[in-house]
């Protein structure tokens, strides 16, 4: 100790920090002896808090194995029916007479500018509504067969969106945020999960006939979760890509040069056993290996009996974008059934003036007189089937757009503009109530009034009939545990049987 050092100070503390004295050492350790001891008993009892963080535990040469969910699970698979460009819940499931009333009067005290222009008048539902099922809920006609079903059906009638754009708004009803970058609900799912069948993808997207939706690859990518839980895109009608070797190699060359590379993998690992990123690679490479059998298989839809065609509209001859998008239907039920995780089930593509999805703008009737019918009897057909095959029981069934349309008609069009402020989703199947509405927009359906929910709620609730707790299934990424509700959502309980 130099003369300049205080006696009191300790070298290795601040200074001017007093020594710790034999006292307050034995003091300190008496009260930490204690505080263990409280620990331990509160925890034996369940008193403690929730551990805020529960990381799977994934097996670099078996990243899709499954795995045990937080608690025990409703659902084990998860079937999402994304109808892309904001199929407007004014004409399909949200009935409002005080609309019919106030037809052709401007909104008081509404918005004279939405998204693109100015606003025009009030404009009443363009199809009918009638009570349907036991329950008596009120649906469009132009959804004749889907309403039938609502006994099977509990709606949330109250979410929003925090943005009005179609990518944007897409981002966030798929990975819980409106910018790029983020993973994707099915991605996170197959991550805390994986699946019960290795030779099929835990993750699958299917995109519509007519085209991928705005935000593309991001409704189903993995963000910063390892590439490995990203989603596999294919339809019926566009098998994966790369898949099966090119030129004339025969089935057997072609498994004498896969069983070739993996004894060299193999030897290369007994060299460098700790190396997860070469088995998570030689696992990804297995999986498109036994893919090159399994896939053609499931979609191949030859061996599909004729009345399952016609009973989804397959057959449609006179429909060829309602076919294509029933072949769909038969795909996600085929996936389901094989034990694929999480299907995403897109109905509708990319902006387009409302040609090629929901997004109607200029002419709403004339385009959902076109919309409607590809999308109602296929999959009220989907959903008939699961539930005939028993595979309901197990299967949650998510019918979702990415945010609603205004109440009243564009200045100058004969059509509605975005409208974040109040929508409608519907969930079926595993753990799910029957025949109930929940939430609620007000008399006109502009905005939500009534137990208003955001997406991150829906998401949260997703999550938890999959026996996940969305508050502790999280990924540190730059330093943030992230996760899909960000720091938001609850549990919409009142959907839950």
């Amino acid at each position: 100790m130099t003369m300049n050092t205080p006696t009191n100070a300790s070298p290795y503390l601040r200074p001017g920090r007093p020594w710790l004295g034999r006292r307050d050492f034995l003091g300190q350790t008496a009260s930490g002896l204690g505080a263990i001891a409280l620990t331990n008993l509160l925890a034996q009892q369940g008193l403690l808090a929730r551990s805020s963080k529960i990381d799977p535990l994934i097996d670099p040469a078996r990243p899709h194995a499954p795995r045990n969910p937080h608690y025990p699970a409703k659902a084990r698979n998860v079937l999402v029916v994304f109808c892309a460009g904001a199929c407007s819940q004014l004409e399909s499931w949200d009935y409002k007479p005080e609309l019919i009333k106030h037809d052709g009067k401007p909104l008081q005290g509404g918005p004279p500018v939405t998204f693109q222009g100015p606003s025009g008048n009030l404009a009443r539902p363009q199809y009918e509504f009638r009570p349907r099922g036991q329950c008596g809920k009120m649906v469009s006609d132009m959804l004749p067969r889907l309403g039938g079903l609502v006994d099977e059906m509990a709606f949330v009638h109250s979410l929003t969106s925090n943005t009005n754009t179609h990518g944007p708004a897409e981002n966030f009803l798929s990975t819980g945020f409106a910018l790029d970058g983020f993973p994707s609900i099915g991605a996170w799912v197959t991550y805390a999960l994986g699946t019960t069948n290795e030779d099929l993808p835990s993750f699958v997207a299917i995109p519509d006939p007519r085209g991928i939706p705005q935000a593309s690859i991001n409704n189903w990518g993995p963000g910063f979760l390892p590439a490995e839980f990203q989603g596999t895109s294919f339809s019926a009608g566009k098998p994966v890509r790369n898949l099966s070797p090119p030129g004339a190699v025969t089935s057997g060359t072609d498994a004498a040069a896969r069983a070739l590379l993996q004894d060299l993998n193999q030897e290369h690992l007994r060299h460098h056993p700790g190396e997860s990123a070469l088995s998570a690679r030689i696992a990804s490479y297995e999986l498109a290996a036994r893919m090159q059998l399994s896939i053609p298989r499931i979609s191949d839809l030859s061996s599909e009996p004729a009345h399952i065609l016609k009973m989804y509209g397959a057959d449609d001859a006179r429909n060829d974008l309602k076919a294509g998008f029933a072949r769909n239907c038969i795909l996600a039920r085929r996936l389901i059934e094989n034990g694929v995780r999480f299907v995403q089930l897109f109905n509708g593509a990319y902006a387009s003036g409302g040609k090629l999805n929901w997004d109607g703008h200029n002419a709403l009737r004339d385009q959902y007189d076109v919309h409607g019918p590809i999308l109602d009897q296929p999959a009220a057909a989907l959903v008939q089937d699961l539930k005939q095959r028993g595979l309901l029981e197990d299967t949650l069934v998510v019918w979702c757009t990415e945010f609603g349309r205004m109440p009243m008609f564009q200045k100058g069009a004969k059509g509605r503009d975005h409208n974040p402020h109040g929508f409608t989703a519907w969930l079926a199947g595993a753990g799910v109530r029957t025949g109930v509405s929940h939430g609620a927009t007000d008399e006109l359906g502009y905005k939500a009034v009534e137990n208003v929910l955001s997406v991150h709620d829906l998401n949260a609730t997703i999550l938890h009939l999959l026996g996940l707790d969305h508050e502790a299934l999280t990924f540190r990424h730059n330093g943030v545990e992230r996760r899909l509700t960000d720091v938001h959502g609850h549990v919409i309980k009142e959907v839950l049987a």
